[in-house]
């Protein structure tokens, strides 16, 4: 699917043009998704206490966060080839929104758990993220839009850290007890969800030109049956290997990251014997590298295509990724706390750099099957994450240990990186491609941003 009109730059303080807007709500919408699916995470020294939970059980409330973010990252992809990234978005904020206030009702491990395991279907808010920066930009800046729209999206990780704590902070101000102020903490979240699902839906489009149906009734972009059908794209996704290496390199970074998102604060709490403001004050910083570090990733993704093409994308990736499982094994030996704040924001860079890296060969796989690509290399990311999440459930494994085999892990799948290959013909194509929105041009005509 060939879309006109995409964007050849990337103008901040532009929010006039369809392209900008999807770009900065795109990035807000998955930001504060990071609200509702771990909101709980900061939190969870005081849930465990009121709960009872045992290791064993945070441990599974953990997997259980990510593991449905798996399922739904698959079916989402192609609902977006199908419906637009506009009305699958809005349906999955307002949807999201639900069981995000609902989990206040839990008064158990196993109701805990199913409202973690509910919540968890928000995290398919990355693929919609990525799939409509996609579409709205052009070759020479694409990996830039979708690293950038990721990374601030995936800041919400780190602010999230941080900021729900004071809302819990703020709500016992009121007189209610922390058994209760955790449980009201998680509204707030919630309603903002709903709220955001509502805005996008009124202040985006589908593609620079319109939205789906409008351009299939103008014959611009083929009808959503056949090959062109969510089941017809997802096949044509699934039956590539180099989709699959891309899942499990993306296990390898964005996996990473959500487990640390959901360990961190209670690992420095234990560790190093925090109080639990100061320990989600840390562990927001391996989030709030976001701010920069995934961008960084896809600019240097595009500045290693204008040297090497789509061959010096899969190099940058390689060289992110494992320099990431170097820095994890480091952190994972470190005893004090300075150092080991420091080898954190190492390991963060290259995490998120990595994932920038990764998302700056997703457009380039299949543009037909674009939305089944971002979604079954998205899906790879959580289930990276559940696949960790055993290491840290394991009573007689130590966080410090499941860190340094995650670390010896990442090295590994860095490798996986190389099966990504291109034909001659789609080398030189791409190179076209991108030498001409370089240039500003388009095949048809002129971007509008």
């Amino acid at each position: 699917m060939e879309l006109r009109n995409k964007a050849t730059r990337i103008r901040l303080f532009d929010f006039k043009t369809p392209q900008m807007r999807a770009f900065h709500l795109s990035w807000l919408a998955f930001h504060l998704c990071f609200f509702g699916w771990f909101g709980i995470a900061p939190l969870m020294a005081v849930v465990r206490e009121d709960l009872d939970l045992s290791k064993s059980q945070i441990g599974s409330t953990i997997i259980a966060s990510v593991a449905i973010t798996v399922l739904v990252r698959l079916i989402i992809g192609p609902l977006c080839d199908k419906f637009g990234p506009r009305r699958t978005y809005t349906w999955l904020l307002c949807l999201g929104a639900v069981p995000v206030m609902g989990i206040g009702f839990a008064d158990s491990y196993e109701t805990f758990l199913l409202a973690r395991l509910a919540i968890g279907a928000i995290g398919a808010s990355f693929v919609i993220t990525q799939y409509h920066t996609s579409v709205m930009f052009a070759p020479n800046c694409v990996g830039t839009a979708n690293a950038t729209t990721a990374g601030w999206g995936n800041l919400g990780g780190g602010t999230t850290q941080i900021v729900m704590p004071l809302v819990f902070a703020g709500v016992l101000m009121f007189g209610v007890s922390e058994a209760a102020g955790w449980r009201l903490a998680m509204v707030v979240p919630g309603l903002v969800l709903f709220a955001v699902g509502i805005a996008y839906y009124f202040l985006t489009q589908d593609a620079p030109d319109g939205n789906y149906d409008e351009l299939r009734a103008r014959g611009l972009i083929p009808e959503a049956k056949n090959e062109h059908s969510a089941r017809g794209s997802f096949k044509v996704a699934a039956s590539d290997p180099r989709v699959w290496a891309l899942f499990v390199v993306y296990a390898a970074c964005f996996g990473v990251e959500l487990t640390i998102n959901n360990i961190a604060a209670l690992y420095f709490f234990d560790s190093f014997s925090l109080d639990l403001a100061t320990a989600g004050l840390i562990a927001g910083l391996f989030g709030l590298m976001n701010l920069f570090a995934r961008t960084l990733g896809g600019v240097f993704s595009d500045r290693f295509a204008r040297l090497g093409g789509l061959k010096g994308r899969v190099r940058w990736l390689f060289i992110a990724l494992l320099c990431e499982g170097v820095a994890l094994i480091v952190f994972s030996q470190m005893t004090v706390l300075a150092l080991a704040i420091a080898t954190l924001i190492v390991f963060s860079l290259f995490t998120q750099m990595s994932e920038g890296a990764t998302y700056g060969l997703v457009p380039f796989m299949n543009k037909k099957a674009l939305g089944a690509v971002a979604g079954i290399v998205g899906a790879g990311g959580n289930a990276g994450a559940v696949a960790a999440g055993f290491l840290f459930k394991a009573e007689n494994l130590s966080y410090e240990q499941g860190l340094l085999y995650l670390g010896i892990a990442v090295v590994a799948c860095s490798f996986f990186a190389f099966a990504v290959r291109f034909s001659p013909e789609v080398l030189a194509e791409e190179d076209r491609a991108f030498r001409a929105a370089s240039a500003g041009e388009e095949s048809a005509t002129p971007a509008t941003a």
